[in-house]
């Protein structure tokens, strides 16, 4: 499978942080991870690595939505104001514990790739691969 070239975490959870980082390390999504603990903390690693078209633009965000400082959907909001060359080309996928209808229903309006329940899992992964990149893990 073609690696994406970056992929980034943005979770307060640094174990889910960590076990993510695993997953994508062990099927070899990646060689390349971003990690940010809160929206701000993203926003700031967007800003500096989406400047141009580089390998280091994230092809892919797995965003949690519950997070202290800046919550996903106020990263969303800021996200959308940014002038980046390559910002409609990122595929954001929230991934979330929240099953609340309001913040279902939310995530429904917002111009976001998809949203997945946590854990991440290989087969979740599988799914973001063939639905957004047109790749998929190798079979055992």
């Amino acid at each position: 499978m073609q690696k994406l070239t970056c992929v980034m975490l943005v979770d307060d959870d640094q174990t889910t942080n960590y076990l993510n980082q695993l997953l994508l390390k062990r099927l070899g999504v990646t060689d390349k991870l971003l990690v940010a603990l809160n929206g701000q903390e993203a926003l700031e690693l967007v800003q500096s690595h989406c400047h141009e078209a580089t390998p280091d633009n994230p092809a892919l965000i797995l965003l949690d939505v519950k997070m202290p400082v800046m919550d996903g959907f106020a990263f969303l909001a800021a996200y959308e104001k940014l002038q980046l060359e390559r910002k409609y080309a990122i595929i954001i996928v929230m991934l979330t514990t929240s099953l609340h209808p309001q913040d279902v229903e939310r995530v429904k309006q917002l111009n976001i790739s998809g949203f997945l329940n946590k854990p991440l899992t290989e087969e979740k992964l599988n799914q973001v691969l063939k639905s957004y990149f047109d790749r998929q893990l190798p079979e055992k």
